[in-house]
């Protein structure tokens, strides 16, 4: 055999392989068109549900984040949220007097509903249409704004905020500004705006919650009586619960499947998911019941319906609208989503962490002040920097929405961390007050936040849900700069077209992968030390920027990687699924916190609690990488393999240092402008007969006292007060008075700080038939039993 001619083989070769890759003709022919036949085969068939739910919303930071490359100079140059004139003076005026009407132990021990006049002044003073134009009569206030006066709110009382949350976030104003007829907006919105309609809106239905395009509740189209006269409607069947506002809404949106068996609007038979708005006054609607979620008395309960005729009309656009609804709930989902649930748990972790940080410092045991010890010290370091970083994601998720963005992904990576760090905050918060925490009463400020943490878990989108499936389920489609556009061409219609935007996806995608991966394996053998950093970043964020990068870089690969390994098994495999969304997620949230860093002016006092947070979420994504490729993937070697490539030397994230918790957890327990904003949206009430009024008077005190309280522990340990029975933890300051080692004055600031300490480590007691009912006498069922 005649080996001479190899090397001229050899040599032709690459050209061949270059030439078959870079004619496209010859490519399409070749290479692309048997797997673009085999890509859909294996394609699973998507519903028309499931392609709302894909293709609504926008991609922003986050596509930047899945796609290997952040550009950081984009993420500070997007504008940073501020409030107008209009909006801030509402917020120091008529969002303080809110607060002022509300008192919760009343809301939720004794009228178990928002007073009658806190209501009468929200809808007077148009809380229940900030996002309404005021071309309608509304507050045309921005996501920004909407967002600040929903945490303000959190500070004060869940039911406050959700009452004013609610008619702002999904319902009939936002659907209506979107989709609704010029007749119905006209109508509609300024009754809204005034406060003369109080809307809710139903979607969840016993039998179809997380999978919510599943719901049973259906409408049929017909023909019926109305206002005296035959028109064509629908005759619709209901049955919903946990709807916020039900019980005492007036204006109902329904969602349900609408059919239309006899043609009466063409030849289609099953119509889809349509939204509805219904006075709660029509014949037939049922409301007025209620559920109590976790004692947070916020108005939320059932509503049915049986066989209820409405006119056509009643849909949302009108007929033409009909079997819109899915996508309609989809692309106006992410707004609300982002704003509601990140600010009212951003409002709850900003209240834990005034008030159980003041406390910690107020509050003493063996002589010093429980903040002080270390352990207490690491509760409040993940207190200060979870609170950092969750206030960080709200705002940078609220500018994206007054950005115009409608941000699906974010807005549920938003939702799912910011609760998750709103949970941490507060069983942390009460670990450090103890006892104090868990016997209700009005001195208690943060037994009912501990009781309806849950109520933020669960509710729009249940978070072990949206950890497991949506953020990389749809991440990974949304985000990507090719899978989506490679599963369109696979359902062109127009088999020829379709193949050419297959062609040109599938081989960008395959220089995508190669890009990551060898940008990965080269960030992960060099440390990521030589990436490019924003150009006016701050020096001392440069290595959080680069190493954020290089996880970037191995995120997009791996998933890529998972995509082509596991297919669509890919959406079974949910730890896997989840874990790879944390990579993402926590990517998210590090720049969030960066930019919140960078837009305040690089306090340096503020860094501990920057640094801590962003230290840790790195640890974490380190952390959510490792549990994907070294234990759990697949296919054991290639999860060695990409080991290997994304950590060449081994594993280079720790924990954070003590000495930066430390830093953070100081900045808690002292007043500072660090402090301050921290917590810039907690409503402090200024009287002492307030539990926040009196920490913060408690806390002033305290450090007044500290350095006459040390004279006297100094004195103690020199014997002065040997066999004085007033020398004990509550009367000491009254025998050093009697000694001569303290002044009248100082005298004076120790009782006062006294009595504002023991009103703050107060716990309520009751008399012992408290709440009992008077079928029997106290005891009576224990005489019994």
């Amino acid at each position: 055999m005649d080996f001479s001619s190899l090397p001229l083989l050899g040599a032709l070769a690459p050209a061949a392989l270059a030439g078959l890759l870079t004619i496209r003709p010859l490519r399409r022919q070749i290479l692309s068109k048997p797997l673009f036949a085999t890509y859909k085969k294996v394609l699973p068939q998507m519903s028309p549900t499931e392609k709302d739910a894909l293709e609504a919303g926008t991609v922003w930071w986050e596509g930047e984040l899945f796609r290997g490359a952040p550009d950081w100079n984009r993420l500070l140059a997007y504008p940073t949220p501020r409030l107008t004139a209009e909006e801030q003076a509402f917020m120091d005026n008529q969002v303080e007097e809110a607060c002022r009407r509300v008192n919760d132990w009343q809301v939720t021990h004794q009228l178990y509903d928002l007073p009658h006049e806190a209501w009468h002044y929200i809808k007077e003073q148009g809380f229940l249409g900030m996002i309404i134009p005021r071309a309608y009569g509304g507050l045309g206030f921005s996501a920004y704004a909407h967002s600040q006066v929903v945490t303000r709110l959190s500070t004060r009382s869940s039911a406050l905020a959700v009452s004013v949350m609610v008619p702002n976030s999904l319902g009939p104003a936002e659907l209506l500004l979107h989709y609704g007829t010029e007749a119905q907006k006209n109508h509609y919105l300024p009754r809204l705006a005034r406060g003369e309609e109080i809307p809710a809106f139903a979607l969840t239905s016993p039998w179809a919650g997380s999978d919510a395009a599943a719901i049973p509740d259906h409408g049929i189209v017909c023909k019926g009586q109305w206002q005296g006269r035959e028109v064509l409607g629908m005759r619709v069947t209901w049955d919903k619960r946990y709807i916020t506002l039900a019980p005492v809404c007036t204006l109902l949106g329904l969602a349900f499947r609408l059919y239309d068996p006899d043609g009466l609007l063409g030849g289609e038979k099953d119509l889809g998911i349509t939204c509805a708005l219904v006075p709660h006054d029509h014949p037939g609607v049922d409301t007025g019941r209620r559920h109590f979620p976790l004692n947070a008395m916020f108005m939320n309960g059932p509503t049915r319906g049986q066989d209820v005729f409405m006119p056509l009309e009643f849909i949302i656009g009108g007929p033409a609208m009909a079997g819109k609804g899915w996508r309609m709930l989809m692309e106006c989902l992410a707004a609300g989503r982002a704003i509601s649930l990140p600010s009212s748990n951003s409002g709850m972790a900003q209240m834990t962490a005034r008030a159980v940080g003041a406390y910690a410092r107020i509050r003493s045991q063996f002589k010093m002040a429980i903040g002080k010890f270390e352990g207490v010290e690491e509760a409040l370091t993940r207190i200060g920097a979870y609170t950092y970083m969750m206030d960080a994601t709200r705002k940078m998720t609220a500018g994206a929405v007054d950005l115009g963005e409608k941000p699906s992904v974010v807005s549920a990576i938003a939702k799912y961390h910011v609760t998750e760090r709103a949970r941490q905050v507060v069983n942390d918060g009460m670990d450090v007050i103890g006892g104090k925490g868990i016997c209700l009463g009005p001195s208690n400020f943060l037994g009912r936040a501990y009781q309806q943490v849950p109520i933020g878990i669960t509710v729009e989108g249940a978070n072990i849900l949206t950890r497991s499936l949506i953020i990389f389920g749809q991440g990974a489609i949304r985000c990507h700069p090719h899978v989506l556009a490679e599963m369109q061409a696979a359902q062109h219609p127009d088999a020829r077209q379709g193949l050419a935007d297959f062609d040109r996806a599938l081989w960008g995608h395959v220089g995508y992968v190669l890009k990551n991966g060898l940008r990965a394996l080269v960030m992960g053998l060099t440390g990521s030390a030589f990436v490019a950093t924003p150009r006016h970043g701050a020096p001392e964020l440069k290595r959080y920027y680069q190493q954020l990068t290089r996880f970037s870089s191995a995120f997009a690969f791996l998933s890529d990687i998972s995509m082509l390994l596991l297919g669509g098994s890919l959406k079974r495999r949910e730890k896997l699924s989840a874990r790879l969304g944390d990579i993402l997620s926590n990517m998210y949230l590090i720049s969030a916190t960066l930019k919140r860093y960078e837009e305040e002016g690089r306090q340096q006092a503020d860094a501990p609690l920057m640094h801590w947070a962003v230290w840790d979420a790195i640890y974490q994504t380190q952390e959510a990488f490792d549990h994907v490729i070294a234990i759990n993937y697949p296919n054991r070697l290639v999860g060695w393999l990409l080991h290997k490539m994304i950590f060449p030397w081994g594993k280079p994230y720790v924990v954070p240092s003590d000495a930066v918790g430390h830093a953070a957890a100081k900045l808690l327990i002292a007043p500072s402008p660090t402090r301050d904003r921290l917590t810039a949206e907690c409503h402090v009430p200024r009287t002492s007969d307030e539990p926040l009024g009196a920490i913060e008077q408690g806390l002033a005190a305290t450090l007044a006292a500290e350095p006459i309280e040390a004279r006297i522990r100094e004195a103690e340990k020199q014997g002065r007060f040997a066999n004085n029975p007033l020398a004990n933890v509550r009367d000491i300051a009254r025998a050093a008075r009697e000694a001569g080692l303290i002044s009248a004055a100082e005298f004076e600031l120790l009782e006062r700080r006294n009595a504002l300490r023991d009103q703050v480590i107060k716990v309520d007691d009751f008399p012992f038939d408290y709440g009992v009912a008077t079928a029997h006498k106290p005891g009576e069922h224990r005489l019994a039993a």
